[in-house]
């Protein structure tokens, strides 16, 4: 099997190629080799590539970000996913395409099903949202949306924790925002079975068990042995460009019953990350 992989030196791209570069052929593109939303560039990778799959890992994901660059937001997040199903529809390959938990508003009460009705509340939930529904015009596509993305590339919400851990020997996260940690290893483990396993369609792909924030900060700080302040905030007292959803607990229900795949207990993963920083030598307490 021949796998091409967009965006293959970001956060989750690297390890992506990593992963699959074990046992696949993979044809892997920075996303400065390959801009997702130049049609004709795309075209003719994919036409000499001949992939059988295709994970779209690239996306404007700096959600502030996005609330200032509306355009780019949806010339990325949606038009880019739109060529990404276009080039896959033309080339018979099937396609994996990334998605949020940001395409709900946080309302909800319970955990969000792949058929809950979303409604985002921001301009990168609303723009990638618009790429799913370009995506799912291609029936041979899988939507993963995943929520609170770390892993040991690019920038994430462990990285920062660890670096204010270090420099302030405090910081204030808030309380009053709940989701699924998901690191990039488990990540690419519910891609590889639902290529394996699974049917075209929408699969929520996250780790299992819900927190805040600030029990997330909590048990970094507590893995990496550091001495930390936690300061306990509320969304009120920590404003954002761009407003998050106050609970995005996706229920991964469909990835079992579908996949037979068990979703990985966030502190499993957590714990798996910082053993992974140990081995690479790229942890220093």
């Amino acid at each position: 099997m021949k796998i091409l992989i967009t965006a293959c030196n970001g956060q989750l791209g690297v390890d992506v190629t990593d992963f699959f570069g074990k046992t696949c052929e993979v044809a892997a593109y920075k996303d400065v080799e390959l801009d997702i939303t130049d049609e004709q560039k795309v075209f003719d990778i994919v036409k000499k590539e001949r992939p059988d799959v295709i994970i779209n890992t690239a996306a404007l994901t700096n959600v502030d970000g996005c609330e200032t660059k509306k355009e780019l937001a949806y010339k990325v997040n949606r038009d880019g996913a739109g060529v990404m199903a276009r080039a896959a529809a033309a080339g018979g390959a099937r396609l994996v395409h990334i998605s949020t938990d940001y395409v709900f508003d946080g309302s909800s009460e319970k955990a969000y099903k792949e058929t809950d009705e979303p409604c985002p509340k921001s301009v990168y939930g609303s723009s990638k949202l618009e790429g799913e529904k370009e995506v799912q015009k291609y029936e041979k596509s899988f939507i993963l949306r995943t929520a609170w993305l770390y892993g040991p590339h690019g920038n994430n919400f462990v990285k920062t924790m660890m670096r204010l851990g270090k420099e302030n020997g405090e910081a204030g996260v808030v309380t009053d925002q709940l989701g699924n940690p998901t690191s990039t290893f488990e990540l690419v483990r519910i891609i590889d079975t639902v290529l394996k396993n699974g049917e075209y369609g929408i699969y929520h792909a996250t780790c299992s068990g819900v927190c805040s924030w600030n029990e997330f900060a909590r048990e970094i700080f507590r893995m990496a042995g550091m001495d930390v302040k936690v300061n306990d905030l509320t969304t009120e007292q920590f404003p954002r460009p761009a407003k998050r959803p106050a609970y995005s607990n996706l229920c991964k229900d469909k990835l079992f019953e579908v996949c037979g795949y068990k979703a990985t207990d966030w502190h499993d993963a957590l714990k798996e990350y910082f053993d992974y920083l140990k081995t690479e030598n790229n942890y220093d307490k």
